[in-house]
């Protein structure tokens, strides 16, 4: 496969300029940055709002009435609204800020799982699933008596769509699965999966922590109940993230924290909780980091969220083509539909020794078995290689993390 010529819409060369750490030299190479699953980096607009906020707009907010609280509320408020345009949910109430994915899906686990479920319902979820949406459900159903059934997935690394129905029954309660799976870049078909389970009564979250930073997000297209993802694989900080949750479940939740400010009064008798969406939002929150990830999401809309998926998908495509030429390497998950993610294993190399090899040459990836071992056991393997693609990377990063990987091989022998 040639080279394919690099989209004129999406200027590369000029967009890598907004990201000083990409002129890094590591091992007095240029850095290749190919672990943006684990943690994309961060432009240089997205910085300066950070450093605006803390050095011209910061103090606490929602109890003051001076003017830096009110200007960093107002601030910490727009950035729920930019959130809500970003992923098109139906009300700014929706959005809660939470610190990332994990808690986000522990807030639901604890908040509407420990209220909900009993003895014998059924929790389902899907082989393909990272840990953060795997243990918060085991410590709900162990303490409720509940079930977890799995739904499999195929050698390619697609979900059995059809297994996955199968599961649902009376006992059905929740079905909890990634929109793309961080271990192999799989696309699930979640519009199916959510549609299925509300043909069946059945409340969907979809942990969207790998979808957000690459494809454009719909609640309303969606129609999940619960959907989850982080700031900082979306050039945002990290310690900050999104729970986007249907406002009637929300409300009817209880909360996962107590503390200040999500309250409507306490006496040592009762609390009254706030409504949504403070309810959710105990304690001094990220307000630094809500306000900067705002930043961040002007910044990817600016660029375009369907010209950043189509130039990785260039990548992936011809990273793909490539390393499908190199003798014994073999990428594991092969789905049709994929995301910015190339996992694969060096025949006699332990993938902790490429990516060490690989840093050598200034080229940095993930090694091990992502959070997600599950995963690493359907296929068989300790662990893999991953490379993760963004809208930053380019063709020539690509063609040196092939060479990179002869390198190995021929070290190896």
């Amino acid at each position: 496969m040639n080279a394919p010529t690099e989209k004129i819409a999406l200027d590369v060369a000029r967009i890598r300029q907004d990201f000083p750490i990409l002129e890094l030299m590591v091992n007095d190479k240029p850095l290749i940055f190919l672990d943006n699953a684990a943690s994309s980096q961060m432009p240089k607009p997205v910085m300066d709002r950070w450093v605006r906020y803390q050095s011209s707009q910061h103090a606490n907010i929602h109890r003051a009435v001076h003017y830096l609280s009110e200007t960093a509320t107002a601030e910490y408020e727009s950035a729920r609204r930019k959130l809500q345009a970003f992923i098109n949910a139906k009300e700014e109430r929706e959005v809660i800020f939470t610190s990332g994915t994990t808690e986000s899906i522990n807030l639901v686990a604890h908040g509407w799982g420990r209220k909900n479920l009993k003895a014998d319902d059924e929790i389902i979820l899907t082989t393909l699933e990272h840990h953060s949406n795997i243990v918060p459900w085991q410590m709900v159903a162990d303490e409720k008596g509940a079930k977890i059934r799995v739904a499999p997935i195929f050698d390619n690394g697609e979900l059995d769509l059809a297994a996955y129905e199968k599961l649902f029954n009376a006992h059905t309660k929740i079905a909890c699965f990634t929109h793309v799976s961080n271990a192999l870049g799989t696309i699930n078909p979640v519009r199916e999966m959510i549609a299925i389970a509300r043909k069946h009564g059945v409340i969907t979250l979809v942990d969207g922590a790998q979808a957000v930073p690459h494809l454009r997000v719909d609640m309303q297209a969606l129609d999940c109940d619960f959907y989850a993802f982080s700031g900082h694989k979306l050039c945002g900080p990290t310690g900050i993230g999104v729970l986007y949750g249907k406002a009637a479940l929300l409300e009817a939740m209880q909360p996962f924290k107590g503390g200040g400010d999500m309250i409507l009064s306490v006496t040592f008798e009762k609390t009254t909780y706030a409504p949504i969406p403070a309810k959710f939002e105990a304690g001094t929150p990220p307000i630094a980091a809500a306000i900067t990830l705002g930043a961040a999401v002007d910044y990817l809309s600016e660029i375009g969220m369907d010209r950043i998926a189509a130039h990785e998908t260039d990548l992936l495509d011809y990273a793909t083509s490539e390393v499908t030429k190199l003798p014994g390497v073999r990428i594991i998950g092969t789905a049709e539909k994929k995301a910015a993610v190339l996992s694969f294993a060096i025949e006699g190399v332990h993938p902790h020794d490429v990516g060490t090899l690989l840093n050598e040459d200034g080229v940095a990836i993930r090694t091990g078995h992502h959070c997600a071992q599950p995963v690493m056991q359907r296929f068989k393997v300790p662990a893999t290689s991953r490379a993760s693609f963004a809208f930053y990377n380019t063709l020539a990063e690509v063609n040196a993390l092939v060479a990179s990987i002869q390198r190995v091989q021929k070290v190896f022998g």
